[in-house]
């Protein structure tokens, strides 16, 4: 309720601060500048309602969440891959070190070009943009939680007579596992980031080129309805990574029975 209440409370200041027959912000001369600026709600509620029933927005849409979901599963599978790779191999690791934290420092807006010229205007130059800033948050989140499994658990399964295959399955899996959920929830909103600013770069098609016109033509509501449909879409996608987390993280006590223990 508090959070639908927030959610209310943000829709009506936005309304009456753009609306020219209530209580327009003092700052602006004219109260059209605001709705100008910043849109209106009932308008930009309008619009989005007017793309899904007249079916305009859904082949953007779905290239969109297609550029999105591919960036994120080859990053996130990527990045769980080399990251349980590089920590369970110290030399390989000491090798690689200044080239992976050389890529990481190297701003991504800038590659959005040459995988234009790699691969083209299509889809694959977006996944490609969108597999950079989805590949190394899960990597350094994954080595970072294989490094620091419990030697003590590490020495008992040992002693246990478990293999490296078992070591891998029962102790340093489920060890990343916590770590690479923890930077899914980011990783979702980085791969929409992606898939947009690719969009914005080259595209004719795509939620990120629907608001690169409007933005053309000075349609601010269009611009807004385009943020609030890619924002809906990511609290799905992040509403479902947290389902699969709930899922496959049984096994990790809460945090109120921790306390209990």
């Amino acid at each position: 309720m508090l959070q639908v209440l927030v959610l209310a409370a943000v829709l009506g200041f936005w309304h009456v601060m753009t609306s020219p027959t209530l209580l327009p912000p003092f700052y602006f001369d004219n109260p059209s500048q605001a709705a100008f600026f910043f849109g209106e709600p009932l308008k930009v509620f309008g619009r989005v309602v007017e793309w899904f029933v007249s079916g305009e927005i859904y082949r953007h849409l779905w290239i969109t969440l297609f550029e999105t979901m591919a960036a994120f599963v080859i990053g996130t599978v990527s990045g769980l891959a080399v990251g349980m790779w590089l920590a369970l191999s110290p030399t390989a690791a000491a090798i690689l070190d200044p080239y992976i934290k050389a890529m990481n420092s190297m701003p991504r807006v800038i590659l959005a070009p040459i995988f234009s010229v790699w691969f083209g205007l299509g889809v694959w130059s977006k996944v490609a943009l969108g597999f950079t800033l989805v590949f190394f948050i899960v990597f350094f989140n994954v080595y970072q939680g294989v490094r620091e499994v419990s030697p003590n658990i590490l020495a008992s399964a040992r002693m246990l007579g478990a293999n490296k295959r078992q070591l891998l399955r029962h102790v340093y899996l489920p060890s990343a596992t916590s770590w690479v959920f923890s930077s899914l929830h980011t990783s979702v909103g980085l791969a929409f980031v992606g898939a947009v600013v690719g969009e914005y770069l080259g595209s004719a098609a795509g939620v990120g080129y629907l608001i690169l016109q409007a933005e053309g033509t000075f349609d601010m509501n269009t611009v807004m309805a385009g943020i609030v449909v890619l924002t809906a879409f990511a609290l799905v996608l992040d509403w479902a990574v947290g389902v699969v987390e709930k899922r496959l993280m049984k096994w990790q006590p809460k945090s109120g029975e921790t306390e209990k223990l």
